[in-house]
């Protein structure tokens, strides 16, 4: 499994939101660039960048700071937030975007997923982001009564083989992975899958390892990191069996 550090980029800062609510934000650094270069510098082997100014609004608002940030790392940067349409989907690979993470549209949208799994092949992502195990869409703004495993099956049958899973009752809160949720998806998803949500030690990294659900790719960790509960080193010893 593979460590990537978020970047959530608000109003053109890196931030964290607290169960995806808007108003409760923690801005962590003013240029975004730099958070990526920290990482980076720290042993991060990936990145996962939200526009979340994108997500709100329903296109891409940040992509110049997508563009820098691609430029002034070595690794794979992987982008979503406000990805709605193909037009929005090429502007994010034009500034950098190793893979494309699309959201909302993948859930209502099945010609977009359809091109866009023709076109980006396995460097599409659809991000399935869960409160109490039902989708939410718009940026975590509304609430669905979906299961997130019947989303991941359907878009699996259409083509997608890369999620990613978030929990976004534990998304900021520092209480520990959604393990029940893990499980769940690991039977859905046909392909791989990155779990975000609620790590906060060594410890629930293991915690995760010890499902040993072969589909679970990597987990997206930010709050943790920037509050230096431990160093992306560690963490990606634990990933790679360390214990």
């Amino acid at each position: 499994m593979i460590l990537l550090p978020a970047i959530d980029i608000l109003n053109g800062e890196a931030v964290r939101l607290t169960r995806g609510s808007f108003d409760e934000q923690t801005v962590y650094d003013s240029d975004p660039v730099e958070a990526a270069r920290r990482w980076v510098g720290a042993g991060a082997r990936a990145l996962h960048v939200v526009d979340l100014d994108g997500a709100r609004a329903g296109s891409p608002v940040n992509l110049e700071h997508i563009r820098r940030i691609a430029q002034e790392v070595d690794v794979p940067v992987q982008v979503g937030g406000g990805l709605r349409t193909m037009s929005a989907v090429r502007e994010a690979i034009e500034a950098g975007a190793a893979r494309v993470v699309l959201g909302t549209a993948a859930y209502f949208d099945v010609d977009l997923v359809d091109e866009a799994v023709g076109y980006l092949g396995d460097r599409l992502v659809v991000s399935v982001d869960g409160r109490d195990g039902q989708l939410a869409t718009s940026g975590w703004t509304r609430q669905t009564k979906i299961p997130v495993e019947a989303v991941m099956a359907r878009l699996g049958a259409r083509g997608v083989r890369r999620f990613v899973y978030s929990s976004i009752d534990r998304d900021g809160m520092l209480g520990g992975p959604d393990l029940e949720g893990v499980d769940l998806v690991a039977r859905a998803v046909r392909g791989s899958f990155l779990y975000s949500g609620g790590i906060a030690s060594l410890e629930d990294l293991r915690a995760l390892t010890d499902l040993r659900q072969v589909n679970l790719s990597g987990v997206i960790i930010g709050k943790a990191l920037y509050e230096e509960r431990f160093t992306v080193e560690e963490g990606q010893r634990v990933l790679d069996g360390d214990r």
